[in-house]
């Protein structure tokens, strides 16, 4: 856990779709392993290293509230956007006759602290060290750099992210001394090596933290 760093990551809306609501999104109760690693990959992500979520601190008060909006009832098929490409026609899709009003159940006024390390892939170089993409990642932090705007779930709800440093003190968490607080099956993240199967875990929030890298010796498929 030498090169491990911790980020402090909030916003004033947030939602972790459970996959279980199909059409309407219900969000969990906190930020996930996977969107966790999303919002650090946001910042940094090379093919040479691979993140890891240790554990996740909430800091606020899990609240939640909803809202209303139209949506388009699909996605366009890959097979006619491929048709169109092949035959160079028109490709489209006529959101006045897809639309459909759906409800949101997100999280209000989110902050999390998230600890977090990386590993190097085989995919790595001979000059691809953990010195050299350590340093790289803090440099980002520290100036606020991104490849692409973090999230909090949604593209609608970007997400700030900042470096804790070490001798940073870490902002109080509103579950403090709250004791154990068992959250229910979460989504771990997403197997792509096979087949793109969701795995879930047990998440279980003490004191306001949750210890991801306990939790995934517990992993289900």
């Amino acid at each position: 856990m030498g090169y491990g760093i911790k980020i402090l990551a909030k916003g004033p809306r947030a939602c972790f779709t459970r996959p279980e609501m199909k059409s309407e999104r219900v969000s969990y109760d906190c930020i996930t392993p996977s969107a966790a690693r999303g919002l650090i990959e946001s910042v940094y992500w090379k093919p040479a290293i691979r993140w890891h979520i240790d554990r996740i601190h909430v800091l606020n008060e899990i609240r939640f509230d909803t809202f209303r909006r139209n949506e388009l009832g699909g996605k366009m098929p890959y097979q006619n956007a491929k048709k169109a490409m092949e035959k160079d026609a028109d490709v489209y899709v006529s959101a006045s006759d897809d639309r459909q009003q759906r409800a949101t159940l997100y999280l209000r006024d989110v902050a999390y602290v998230i600890e977090a390390h990386f590993e190097l892939t085989d995919k790595a170089g001979a000059e691809d060290t953990v010195e050299k993409h350590y340093n790289i990642a803090l440099r980002r932090l520290r100036k606020g750099q991104c490849f692409n705007q973090p999230v909090f779930g949604c593209r609608e709800f970007p997400a700030e992210v900042s470096l804790l440093e070490g001798d940073e003190a870490e902002p109080a968490s509103f579950y403090d001394e709250a004791g154990e607080h068992d959250l229910g099956f979460m989504l771990y993240d997403i197997d792509f090596d096979n087949g793109m199967a969701p795995m879930f875990f047990r998440a279980v929030m003490e004191d306001g933290i949750i210890d991801v890298a306990r939790a995934r010796e517990g992993v289900v498929r």
